[in-house]
């Protein structure tokens, strides 16, 4: 059994105060994937027993950055979906392993009066054939923050955030494209009735207090791989960043 979590941190050295070791510890995962690090390198060192660590590096301080910490060495690495226009953010972390691909990735956000619009629908167009060519060779599980609710389920005021970024009808159905490509959302294939169940909250108005929130950290895999999907979890308990931790298992392959 291998568990794997995935966490937009908001801020790895922020957290790193709010009790992320103890945290990372306790969750004591196989893969544990991190989005928006907002890393330099050498500005940290993390370092835990038994784990090696990915990092990508967005070229502006400050901003993006995406790592991972495993327990198995992978066989290749890859820290860009290999087009340059998409490949300066530090937005991907793609591992590879015998009988998988690993992709940690924290979608561009269409900002503000959707201002960053167009370039999210070019990045999407781009990382799905990035993944979809990692498929013809072997499974992939895909992670992070896609910075999508996807159905009117997946947060809390659908009404009121229509054409808001995250929930506008190109963002929602470029993630349909991507589940149309042989892809699954665990979490929903396992609940797909489940209700309040979000992995993002506002800071503001108490929002998270209240469980006012957007479930836009997935765990998608290949179809082929549901078979050896054992659970899936919103870890919304677990504090220190605007988002909260998810997590799936997968029995090992026979």
């Amino acid at each position: 059994m291998k568990k794997f979590i995935s966490w937009n941190v908001n801020g790895l050295r922020a957290i790193c105060g709010k009790g992320f070791n103890d945290i990372f510890k306790n969750l004591d995962a196989d893969f544990f994937c991190l989005q928006e690090t907002k890393l330099q390198q050498g500005q940290i060192d993390l370092d835990f027993e038994g784990y090696e660590s990915y990092f990508s590096y967005a070229d502006r301080k400050g901003y993006s950055g995406t790592a991972v910490y495993t327990r198995h060495r992978p066989v290749s690495v890859r820290h860009a979906i290999g087009v340059d226009r998409h490949d300066h953010e530090g937005r991907v972390v793609a591992l590879e392993y015998d009988d998988f691909f690993l992709v940690d990735v924290y979608t561009p956000n269409s900002q503000s009066e959707l201002a960053r619009l167009d370039y999210r629908m070019d990045w999407e167009n781009e990382f799905l054939e990035f993944v979809k060519a990692l498929d013809k060779e072997k499974p992939v599980i895909i992670c992070g923050d896609l910075n999508v609710a996807h159905q009117e389920i997946d947060l809390a005021n659908p009404k009121s955030n229509r054409r808001n970024p995250g929930f506008t009808d190109e963002e929602r159905s470029c993630m349909t494209r991507l589940l149309e490509s042989g892809f699954v959302d665990t979490f929903r294939h396992l609940n797909p009735d489940l209700t309040g169940a979000y992995s993002w909250w506002s800071y503001r108005g108490r929002a998270r207090e209240k469980n006012v929130g957007w479930r836009i950290d997935y765990f998608i895999v290949s179809e082929r791989l549901l078979p050896r999907l054992e659970g899936a979890r919103i870890h919304a308990d677990i504090t220190g960043s605007d988002h909260c931790p998810v997590e799936i298992t997968l029995r090992d392959s026979e």
